[in-house]
């Protein structure tokens, strides 16, 4: 027996309800007006066009600000890493993930009930990456965790938690640089790990990966309640299979996956009333508390619910979200960490590190050059076709890039940074094929798919 979902009041709740109705036009509009196949095609190419020159242009951009000695320690422009293009036995998990994900994975997306979905849309995700990450073997896992700039190698130094969070103000730069760029809840957790001998790269990584999953269903939750479960389901592949998986072997992989709840709590909120609607921000806030003490830039994903709510007249939801994250910010002041002085403090040993000879006006243009490597070329085509309401989710994401670009206190290494917000603009290519044929579903994913194994083959990242 399957349960209603409560509609949601205001403007959508007839858009909503003509999204139900079979191939009914994604903005729940009538009458439904198809985009013509050819109109369809030059869109795409124009944004693959688009797509692949800007990424050729930032290359060839940064290659000659290195050849005039600017040191940018960005060997792979617009990415962080090298070029190190490399194949191997290592690499036939995850082209056998591939070759199996476009043979299934949209029939799956299509077919399969939505509870069961989410759970094979996770567990599709913890494959896609691992294999990724199995194409440098062991070192793929675990580079990152090992390296003596991240969470791990500040913890031997680590006896009294209070006194390290008092240091992590006063003395940042005495810390590793992932430890100086972010708020203290990494760490706290690794400390939580230690006594359990979980505190390894390992572990660590394993915790990446699984957090890294956990943001697809989340994702998938908010889509189908802004977008419809048409919409959500089209969208699944494009998510499960992403390039951005890349970078799961990463601490960020972490603050995605709780990101993602939190506005998932937040949005499905804006969708019901009365008690069920508190309890759902009161959660999503309480998660955005536990966001926020893990990374500082993630308060810019906070525009992803926000349109929404605004969108539905529902900002109500906002206010009593925000109420768990006052009195978290309240409680760690209490205790002798204040997140502002850390943000400030974080700002100020930013400027002093390589940042400083990292030119603004290159990386203005790199990072979101980098951006569209992490998304692939199907999102790309999807952000210049048809409207759909998955775009209130990719607008918020976008919204947020463009502020944290704009900041300057991103100059690359923003496939890694930015990762919470990139799931939220993948979404933009399931409402674009919610109603293309299952040809054209496939064809697009194979895109996506053998872009994402083109960028690993290439690039050798430090995560």
């Amino acid at each position: 027996m399957s349960v209603r979902r409560p509609m949601p009041s205001g403007p959508l709740r007839a858009r909503e309800a003509g999204r139900e109705q079979g191939r009914s036009d994604p903005r729940g509009e009538a009458p439904v007006r198809i985009e013509r196949r050819g109109s369809g095609r030059r869109v795409a190419a124009v944004a693959l066009a688009a797509g692949l020159g800007s990424i050729a242009a930032v290359h060839g951009w940064g290659r000659w600000l290195q050849m005039h000695g600017v040191r940018m320690r960005v060997n792979a422009p617009p990415l962080t890493g090298n070029v190190d293009p490399r194949l191997s036995w290592w690499s036939l998990p995850s082209l056998a993930v591939a070759a199996g994900a476009l043979g299934g994975a949209d029939r799956v997306a299509r077919s399969l009930p939505w509870r069961r979905l989410m759970w094979a849309t996770f567990a599709g995700a913890v494959g896609w990456s691992a294999a990724l990450a199995a194409w440098d073997a062991g070192a793929g896992f675990t580079r990152s965790a090992s390296s003596a700039v991240d969470y791990l190698a500040a913890l031997p130094s680590i006896g009294d938690v209070g006194s390290f969070l008092r240091s992590l103000v006063a003395e940042t730069s005495s810390w590793p640089a992932h430890v100086q760029a972010h708020p203290p809840g990494m760490v706290l957790l690794l400390l939580g790990m230690r006594p359990l001998g979980l505190a390894t790269p390992a572990w660590l990584a394993a915790l990446e990966h699984l957090a890294g999953a956990a943001s697809v269903p989340a994702v998938l939750l908010a889509c189908r309640e802004v977008a419809g479960e048409r919409v959500a389901r089209s969208a699944a592949p494009f998510l499960v299979f992403s390039s951005i998986a890349i970078t799961w072997s990463s601490a960020d992989a972490v603050f995605l996956g709780v990101g993602s709840w939190a506005v998932a709590s937040c949005v499905l909120a804006t969708g019901r009333t009365g008690s069920w609607s508190d309890l759902l921000a009161l959660a999503g806030g309480t998660i955005w508390a536990i966001a926020m003490f893990l990374s500082y830039g993630i308060v810019l994903l906070a525009l992803v619910p926000a349109v929404v709510a605004w969108r539905r007249r529902r900002l109500r939801v906002l206010g009593v979200a925000a109420l768990p994250v006052a009195v978290a910010l309240g409680l760690a002041a209490l205790i002798g960490f204040s997140w502002l002085d850390g943000l400030a403090a974080t700002r100020a040993a930013y400027a002093q590190s390589l940042a400083r000879v990292r030119p603004y006006s290159y990386f203005l243009f790199a990072n979101l050059a980098a951006v569209a490597v992490c998304v692939g070329p199907a999102v790309w085509a999807g952000l210049a076709r048809r409207r759909s309401a998955a775009r209130l989710l990719a607008g918020g994401a976008l919204a947020a890039i463009a502020l944290a670009d704009l900041s300057g206190l991103s100059k690359a290494e923003v496939e890694r940074i930015w990762l919470p917000f990139l799931p939220w603009v993948v979404v933009a290519a399931g409402g674009a094929l919610a109603d293309a044929s299952r040809g054209s579903r496939r064809a697009w994913l194979g895109a996506q798919l053998g872009w994402a194994l083109l960028v690993q083959a290439i690039v050798l990242s430090p995560w």
